[in-house]
């Protein structure tokens, strides 16, 4: 839950953060679908980075002048419980 958020997602630099490593491009292709419909879903987008296998995601809230808001943590736990996370955190 929150705590384990915490701990995965690292704060600094007024943004969320977290790098993940899957098995290979579609793996990491397929998470991105999905992190993409909860973003959808929580009116809040992250900005990313994928290179085959690894992606790179940061959530900051723009609106806010760009700090970390209830909204990053919220997007941020919801994305920690999608499947696939777990075993892709480096």
């Amino acid at each position: 839950s929150d705590c384990r958020e915490r701990v995965m997602w690292k704060e600094s630099n007024s943004e969320l953060y977290i790098e993940l490593e899957f098995v290979d491009f579609v793996t990491a292709f397929e998470f991105m679908g999905r992190v993409a419909e909860l973003a959808e879903a929580h009116q809040h987008h992250p900005n990313w980075c994928n290179v085959y296998n690894k992606l790179s995601i940061s959530l900051t809230t723009h609106d806010a002048g760009g700090i970390v808001t209830k909204k990053d943590h919220a997007l941020a736990e919801a994305i920690s419980l999608l499947e696939g996370f777990n075993g892709a955190v480096i």
